[in-house]
């Protein structure tokens, strides 16, 4: 799924702009292999770590024109930093939660079948149509717990 998503993504800014490289492959490319949200800061540091030479305003231009194209979404975790997350283009979106480590920042995906009857049982027992949710739970990591 990373790489099809990848090759999309570069097919549809290349599409709409003429142009899918440089820094904008690359940041698409380290998107593609994640399994969550990263902000603008980690992906810099990452595509740096791998010997792109890429500036963050780079970075931030692209998040901001696949956020517009649909093909990222935005995580707010409550602490005043976007962060971002690809979408599936044929909509099988990968849902899943995210448990946040208060102490290091660390963030970590997870998935909960009962969770997500309970939200949908209390939903629609007051009459919601829920058309999205986000769960974060905040506290400590194993490692900071230690």
């Amino acid at each position: 799924m990373p790489e099809a998503w990848t090759a999309h993504v570069l097919d549809r800014m290349r599409a709409e702009s003429g142009r899918s490289g440089g820094a904008r492959r690359v940041v698409v490319e380290l998107l593609g292999r994640q399994d969550c949200c990263l902000s603008a800061q980690e992906i810099h540091d990452g595509v740096r770590s791998e010997g792109a030479r890429v500036g963050i305003a780079s970075v931030y231009r692209t998040l901001e024109g696949l956020d517009e194209l649909g093909l990222v979404q935005r995580v707010d975790l409550g602490d005043g930093v976007s962060r971002f997350e690809r979408i599936d283009p044929r909509g099988d979106h990968h849902h899943h939660h995210h448990l946040v480590c208060d102490d290091c920042g660390k963030v970590e995906p997870f998935e909960d079948s009962a969770l997500e009857q309970a939200l949908e049982r209390v939903a629609g027992g007051r009459g919601y149509e829920v058309a999205a949710h986000d769960v974060v739970l905040r506290g400590a990591c194993g490692d900071c717990r230690v």
